[in-house]
């Protein structure tokens, strides 16, 4: 490995670690030179005990918002590609529909999850419904970017080919909008966990969330902040797991 390899590597994996084991080491230190109480805020290592003493139970709590989450991203990157092809493809569908995605775009979710527990009931249906809706929206846009910034001189040489309109999605416009939909995707990602901890905030007796509000009624703030490490961990496989396959589709497609 010659040294801008190394150099590039130390900037992308070790001055992050650096970064993280500084702050934490900041955080112990404060902690205890201040004397803060546990109860508002545990040191690092007290946190990290009470994630191996509760470990088994964090595991059981984050299989349902696991699963959830990844159904939740699953369902809402298919529907974000489809509508946002729909809207690309159809100048009619485009001028009907666009202007109501961006509107439900700009309206606050959050204050929608309740209407899901009414329509929907208390089980995983409302949790994983609402985990699509707010995740969703992201995808559409990303998509329907990278679907119209297509160059143009490639379209009129498909044209020239006599190329059907399939053809050109499939061959042209969706291998260009992929780097778009990715990066929809990767903001899913976050949002569909959200969308599942927000439901099971409201009404749920299993999952993350739910542990978490329990911990706060319980005042064990080293719960709640081992809960937050195990979403955290989760969260960047996610995230690592939708880049891997952001990679694999390059490799596919030759870009």
């Amino acid at each position: 490995m010659n040294s801008s390899a190394q150099d590039s590597a130390f900037r992308r994996i070790g001055l992050p670690l650096l970064f993280a084991l500084g702050t934490l080491a900041l955080w112990e230190a404060a902690v205890r030179f201040f004397a803060i109480r546990e109860v508002l805020l545990p040191t690092p290592s007290a946190i990290g005990a009470r994630l191996v003493e509760t470990f088994p139970l964090l595991m059981q709590h984050a299989w349902p918002t696991v699963w959830e989450s990844v159904a939740g991203f699953a369902i809402a990157s298919v529907l974000g590609v489809a509508l946002a092809a729909l809207l690309s493809a159809s100048g009619l569908m485009r001028s009907m529909l666009y202007p109501n995605v961006v509107l439900f775009q700009l309206i606050p979710k959050i204050a929608l999850a309740p209407l899901f527990i009414v329509w929907l009931g208390i089980g995983f249906q409302s949790r994983l419904t609402f985990s699509v809706f707010i995740s969703f929206f992201p995808v559409v846009i990303a998509a329907l970017a990278g679907l119209d910034n297509v160059d143009k001189s490639l379209l009129r040489l498909c044209r020239a080919l006599t190329a059907s309109s399939w053809q050109v999605f499939c061959s042209v416009r969706l291998p260009h909008a992929l780097p778009y939909v990715f990066s929809g995707m990767k903001i899913a990602t976050t949002f569909a966990i959200i969308g599942v901890i927000v439901g099971e905030f409201i009404t749920s007796q299993a999952g993350l969330g739910y542990l978490i509000l329990f911990a706060s009624s319980q005042a064990d703030t080293a719960l709640i902040l081992a809960a937050i490490v195990v979403l955290c961990g989760f969260g960047l496989l996610f995230y690592g797991a939708v880049a891997l396959l952001e990679r694999w589709t390059q490799k596919v497609f030759g870009e």
